[in-house]
Formats: C-alpha cells, structure tokens, sequence
C-alpha cells in the first residue's frame, strides 16, 4: 500500500469490440485480438461464473476477510491473466487500519494479503481475481499483492515471524503457479512502473526474505 492508494483498473464491462468477432471485425489482427478479449472475459457474460465458495481461501491457515468489490475485479486467473509475479507492500499502518481501509469502497485499493507482525495471515481476494494493489494495470492483472502491517521507516516492524510467515506465502504461491524465485517476480511496491510508492522501503531485507522464499521453495515445490 505504501504512501498513497493505487489507482483502479478502468474496465468493468464487457468491451463491444470483443462482442463482434467476424463480421464486422474483417481484419485478422482485429478479429484475432476481439477473439483473445472474449476468451478472456466469456465468464462475465450473464449466466456464467466461476463456481466459488463463500470464505475459501488459496492458502492454507490464512484467515478470511473479503474486501470490498469496489477494491478488486472479478477474473479467472491463471486462465484469463497468467500469473507471474509477486508485488510486496508495506501497509504505512497498523493490521486493523489496513483490514478497515480495504474493507472501504472509498478507498480504491486493495491487496490480496496481509501479514501481521505474529505471522498471521489474513486473505480479503481470492488469487484468481484481480486486486487493484499495484498503481499498474498490467501488473494487477498478472501479480500477487501482499500487505505487510507496519510502517516503512521503522525496522521494528518487520519481525522474524512476519518474514518466515510470508516467505512460506510467496513460496507457494510461487510453486502453484511456476513463479521463479528471484528478484525480477518477487518485487516490491517501489519497483512498479509508473508509481510514486516507496515501499517496502530500506529496512526490507531482502537478502533475507529472498533466502527464507527459497528454503520454503523447496518444501512447497
């Protein structure tokens, strides 16, 4: 989350264009890219949806709180948006705040995680849909977001529990959708393009956390 909120996705609705493949589309690049959209988005059409289940979650042990709508896109990744990255964040706040903000439709944004200091693990989006969290569209639609409760500036809050606890997240979510350990997919905040975010910021040690992700690769490969 860092400094300020990350700005929504534009699109909601099905495009016309990806409604008219043939006929009018006559160029193969328009048809061939009307036909991609539609692929993408066929699960929107009215009638149709993903089966879910109120309260799942993707990660075995963490809690769930949902998000509001207002924060987050229906999708159905990895069919519709491979999945190829892991963003981490730093909330700029206590646990609480950050669970109360996304729960707020006011608020823009959301991440699909948070981690609290004692290592819980609180999921409010599920991982096949796409969480505004990266102040990036084409990031949003192909990453994982994960909070972390603190504050960027102070090395207190990033405690042994809370880098073990997300390590172990990041891992799996790694393994499951064949994510590379390394520093060009498990990125922070201030690595998106585009955004003016500081976070996690220099008291991240990442030499650490990429060590820890990858010990726990090896249990969750």
């Amino acid at each position: 989350m860092g400094t300020r909120k990350a700005s929504k996705d534009a699109d909601r609705r099905i495009g016309r264009r990806a409604l008219l493949i043939g006929g009018a589309a006559a160029a193969a690049g328009t048809a061939a890219l009307a036909r991609d959209e539609l692929g993408r988005l066929w699960w929107r059409v009215p009638g149709v949806e993903k089966p879910r289940k109120e309260g799942e979650v993707d990660y075995t042990g963490a809690r769930w709180v949902a998000a509001s709508d207002a924060n987050w896109r229906r999708a159905d990744r990895p069919d519709d948006y491979g999945i190829d990255m892991v963003v981490i964040h730093v909330t700029q706040g206590s646990f609480d705040s950050a669970v109360k903000v996304f729960q707020d439709p006011e608020h823009g944004a959301a991440s699909h995680y948070i981690v609290r200091k004692d290592g819980h693990i609180t999921q409010m989006i599920r991982e096949l849909d796409v969480a505004y969290h990266a102040g990036n569209r084409d990031y949003n639609e192909r990453s994982i977001g994960i909070e972390h409760a603190g504050f960027v500036e102070r090395a207190s809050s990033f405690t042994d529990e809370m880098y073990e606890a997300s390590a172990r997240l990041t891992a799996r979510i790694c393994a499951r959708y064949d994510i590379p350990l390394d520093r060009e997919h498990i990125i922070g905040h201030v690595e998106v393009p585009g955004t003016d975010h500081t976070d996690p910021g220099t008291h991240w040690d990442w030499d650490r956390y990429m060590r820890l992700v990858r010990k726990a690769g090896t249990g969750a490969a």
